[in-house]
């Protein structure tokens, strides 16, 4: 299943622009700390999600249908939600992280990281981080959560 998901995900990124982010990213890269370039795409997050406010949410089921409509929509993969005992467990799949090249995946995901918390943070979890618990995997996931995390 895994050279589906790969042939998908390649798909899923446009050709005008795989070349120009994989340059990008290496350019980044050599310029940059790993640690800078998680808090510079965490800042790009919440950028993109200032400018992408969610709607009023009841639920999770709501809320998972309100991110997912934003993900759709631009072809970013979608994510599922689910409320555990201490956390909101995250999990996006599909996210087109892949076309700024594989070393850049160390880094790439805080964009999303950043997006989730700003949308989160807007719709009342003042207090609440959401942290990376899982790199890309195989299966194109990237799990987070939301919750009270030791600083």
């Amino acid at each position: 299943m895994v050279p589906i998901l790969d042939y998908l995900l390649e798909r899923q990124i446009s050709p005008q622009w795989r070349g120009m982010l994989s340059a990008l990213a290496g350019e980044f890269e050599a310029q940059i700390g790993r640690d800078e370039l998680r808090q510079l795409m965490q800042r790009v997050g919440v950028r993109f999600a200032q400018a992408h406010p969610l709607p009023a949410c009841g639920s999770t089921a709501d809320l998972q249908q309100a991110l997912n409509d934003y993900w759709r929509a631009m072809d970013w993969g979608y994510v599922e939600l689910a409320d555990e005992a201490e956390s909101l467990r995250i999990v996006h799949y599909c996210a087109p992280l892949p076309a700024f090249g594989e070393t850049a995946l160390a880094w790439t995901p805080a964009f999303l990281e950043g997006v989730y918390q700003s949308w989160f943070s807007a719709l009342g979890a003042q207090g609440l981080s959401v942290v990376q618990t899982s790199g890309f995997g195989v299966d194109s996931a990237l799990e987070f959560r939301l919750g009270r995390h030791p600083a």
